[in-house]
């Protein structure tokens, strides 16, 4: 059995809400001598609650968990879950209020982008600082350092202050230094949202490779289910501070995306929803519905009816619509082409069929696109936003066939056809 890298022991973090005490001297006295008096305190904000400043949040409740040497394991869940909070506790940033970790060899740790890196030293001076923070000798690093800069893609700053680097070049730099110095243990937190899509790329293959061939454990938390799976032996599942599940990443990705309140609903309000960065709203989606249906939960071959409402600004624009269909891991599985839609100014409404026969049993999101294209290709996007969870379930016409789904992907592509 793997000697062990990383024990977390029954281990609490409670954090104080609010102010921790008063601005002055002053404030302090008239705030316990109005306690003493029972009135209330004369410098509580408005609307505060007399107790506030002693409210207690617990962070992590009784958490425990092991990690392997040369394993690589995801943390994921909601925000709020507490997966920072256990990283900077075994990156020993923070202690615990209660319980102990254990951990065997170096971390090198990615908590924040350009965490570790002094803005005013160069980008050459950060490798070598962030080197001897790690307890790695001139020699050693040196014996790396061309090999940081070429991964790192910033050779030709190299020599720049890090105070004038972008985000991504931070990232870049910073995740060469942390994969390339030697040490046992890698820690990442959603660093890798800011790279480019190659650079993803070529983070996850270099995280692989020093898992696989250098026998290192790697602790990886993202919100991007597709780089967890690709990555990650198993996963944590992390819920309000506490531990939700343990186990092989495809189960804990189910766990993880689990909200019964969406699945069960008919209804989406998509007038509030997040929106893509990319969108000008000349028309915006309003609501989708499953007509006829009680809840979004359906056997496999179930042809369900919806609706779509929107709201436009002129009629003199072509208006397009389509639909992303997205798995668990939030990888798209494939488009759904809905059609050129005829709209006026002001509300509008269409009505859609979806086939689940095209997809695999298995919990799925979807991605509304009002959009128009000229002819050379270019996408005009009008609105685009979540806007329903699905279940697609066994039934008659899968059942036979349930040993081979899930060798088969998301998608029940067309059958070719014989001439």
């Amino acid at each position: 059995m793997n000697e062990l890298a990383i024990k977390v022991d029954h281990v609490f973090k409670e954090y104080r809400l609010g102010a921790i005490g008063g601005a002055t001297l002053k404030g302090e006295l008239q705030s316990k001598i109005a306690k003493l008096r029972h009135k209330e305190d004369p410098n509580l904000k408005i609307g505060a609650r007399a107790y506030d400043k002693n409210e207690r949040f617990l962070a992590l409740n009784d958490l425990s968990f092991e990690v392997r040497k040369g394993e690589t394991i995801g943390i994921i869940g909601h925000n709020g879950a507490g997966k920072s909070t256990i990283l900077k506790l075994i990156c020993r940033v923070t202690a615990p209020t209660k319980g102990n970790i254990l951990m065997n060899g170096r971390i090198t740790s990615m908590l924040e982008v350009g965490t570790g890196f002094h803005p005013e030293l160069t980008g050459r001076e950060n490798v070598y600082l962030n080197g001897a923070i790690l307890g790695m000798n001139k020699a050693e690093i040196d014996q790396k350092f061309d090999e940081i800069v070429e991964f790192s893609e910033v050779g030709q700053f190299i020599d720049t202050p890090v105070k004038r680097y972008s985000s991504g070049m931070k990232v870049k730099l910073a995740f060469a230094v942390a994969s390339h110095l030697d040490s046992e243990i890698m820690i990442m937190d959603e660093v890798l949202a800011v790279g480019d899509v190659n650079f993803q790329n070529k983070c996850i293959d270099r995280m692989k490779k020093v898992a696989e061939q250098e026998g290192r454990t790697i602790l990886y938390v993202s919100h991007n289910m597709a780089t967890v799976k690709s990555l990650c032996e198993r996963c944590i599942v992390l819920s309000h501070g506490t531990k939700a599940f343990e186990g092989p990443t495809d189960e804990a990705i189910a766990v993880y995306m689990q909200n019964e309140e969406l699945d069960h609903t008919t209804f989406f309000d998509t007038s509030k929803a997040k929106r893509h960065p990319k969108c000008n709203l000349r028309h915006t989606l309003q609501s989708l519905e499953v007509l006829n249906e009680t809840s979004t939960q359906f056997e496999y071959g179930k042809v369900f009816p919806f609706r779509l409402t929107w709201n436009s600004e002129n009629d003199s624009e072509r208006l397009k619509f389509k639909m992303i269909i997205n798995g668990i891991d939030t990888t798209p599985v494939g488009v759904v082409f809905g059609g050129e839609l005829n709209h006026t100014i002001g509300s509008n409404q269409a009505d859609f069929m979806f086939d689940t026969s095209y997809l695999v049993p298995g919990r799925y999101t979807v991605d509304l696109i009002l959009y128009d294209e000229d002819q050379a290709g270019n996408v005009m996007f009008y609105d685009r936003c979540t806007a329903l969870r699905f279940n697609v379930e066994h039934g008659e016409q899968s059942i036979k066939l349930k040993h081979w789904f899930k060798d088969w992907g998301h998608a029940v592509l067309p059958c070719v056809r014989q001439k």
